[in-house]
């Protein structure tokens, strides 16, 4: 279980990096651009596919790993997360906020609780 809480650290910081940094570090890497940004499936409607599948990997470790020590803390840790880094790009300069990429942060937590809870549910049974 230390491996995944480490994995969980690793995902968590590189997300974090990924979200405050003043454009796109991904862009940058892939098309030479900063103010590129990589689109891995089209959007679900208005949400964004690339943060619902960021949250839900980052959420599904970090549930793995935090689920049984610190239930209460890694579902609030998530859950605030997903919001409050992107009420950051409020703040930062050639990032801006916009609701399609809150949602996909919150869509992509809580799948992963769902699947989660579903998953231990049928374990149990």
């Amino acid at each position: 279980m230390q491996k995944t809480k480490i994995l969980f650290n690793i995902i968590n910081t590189i997300t974090i990096i990924l979200y405050v940094y003043p454009g796109s570090i991904l862009g940058f890497l892939i098309y030479g651009e900063f103010h590129k940004q990589p689109q891995i499936t089209q959007d679900f409607l208005s949400i964004s596919s690339n943060h619902v599948y960021t949250f839900f990997l980052l959420s599904s470790v970090g549930l793995i790993a935090y689920y049984k020590s610190n239930k209460i803390l890694i579902l609030n840790y998530l859950i605030l997360s997903s919001i409050i880094l992107e009420i950051l790009h409020l703040l930062i300069p050639n990032r801006s906020f916009q609701y399609g990429d809150l949602f996909g942060n919150v869509v992509g937590v809580l799948m992963s609780i769902l699947l989660f809870t579903i998953f231990n549910f049928w374990r149990k049974r």
